[in-house]
């Protein structure tokens, strides 16, 4: 086999101020997404862990963890995976110390980071492809990671961390949701996962204790910047509809959202 890769890199040269990625169908059959990267190809899994692995004989990092911790119970936690207890590793104790445990080391938290940051590779690059099922699907994964680290590690330094990436994490969940809602012509949809979105960032910045921060950051801009781009596009048989919930925000006394359904119905009349 011919090691040098200067063919396969001539053939894909790279473009800059542009994410090149493509899907291809690896030698065992299965899809593989690739990256092209300044100093070669980046090449990931389209399925499970981003590079094939099966840490501590689980599918993640994250599911080992979760297995040790919550001993496979299923939790309220909407992001939470199927019960692992059918996930036993192959030669595993179900019984042993390992069981016990009940908080995150600082090492342990940093594989469960670094492992994010795969699944963050493979997201980036699948919205660029506009694959947006499978980014709700990497992006929710990690929100799952972020909230695990938050609930468990031993040090707030760890928890920190990560959670500083919910913002961006969860903006880009919502713009995968809203643009598979467009590209179902179902705008009134992306509007409400747009609308839910904007009330999820909004929630963590209060969580963190910066809620000042919220109006201003860059992923409420960029949401905002979408909504505003989708308006336009309801048809006029939404106008009685927002009228009411324009009608329901005033009793509520909740202003903000109202001030947004004004700019709505106005845009609707222009």
């Amino acid at each position: 086999m011919d090691e040098d890769l200067s063919k396969l890199l001539a053939a894909w040269p790279l473009v800059p101020g542009k994410l090149n990625c493509r899907i291809i169908t690896g030698l065992d059959g299965e899809p593989k997404l690739q990256v092209r990267v300044e100093m070669g190809i980046l090449q990931l899994n389209l399925e499970g862990r981003p590079d094939g692995l099966a840490p501590h004989g689980f599918p993640s990092a994250l599911e080992y963890y979760e297995h040790l911790i919550d001993g496979g119970r299923d939790r309220d936690d909407p992001h939470a995976p199927p019960s692992s207890k059918t996930r036993e590793p192959a030669g595993a104790d179900p019984h042993g110390p390992e069981s016990e445990k009940s908080t995150l080391t600082s090492e342990e938290c940093r594989e469960i980071r670094e492992e994010a940051e795969l699944y963050y590779r493979r997201y980036v690059a699948l919205l660029a492809l506009e694959n947006y099922e499978l980014v709700v699907r990497d992006t929710t994964r990690n929100l799952r990671a972020i909230d695990f680290i938050r609930d468990y590690a031993e040090r707030d330094e760890d928890r920190q961390g990560l959670d500083e990436l919910r913002p961006y994490v969860l903006m880009t969940r919502t713009r995968a949701v809203a643009s598979m809602a467009l590209r179902d012509n179902e705008p009134k949809a992306a509007l409400l996962a747009l609308d839910e979105g904007l009330d999820a960032l909004k929630r963590a910045y209060v969580e963190s204790g910066n809620p000042q921060l919220f109006e201003k950051s860059t992923e409420a801009q960029t949401l905002r910047s979408m909504r505003d781009g989708l308006v336009p596009r309801l048809p006029v048989s939404q106008r009685s509809e927002l009228r009411e919930r324009l009608s329901r925000a005033i009793a509520e006394e909740n202003y903000e959202l109202a001030a947004i359904l004004r700019d709505e119905l106005k845009q609707l009349q222009d």
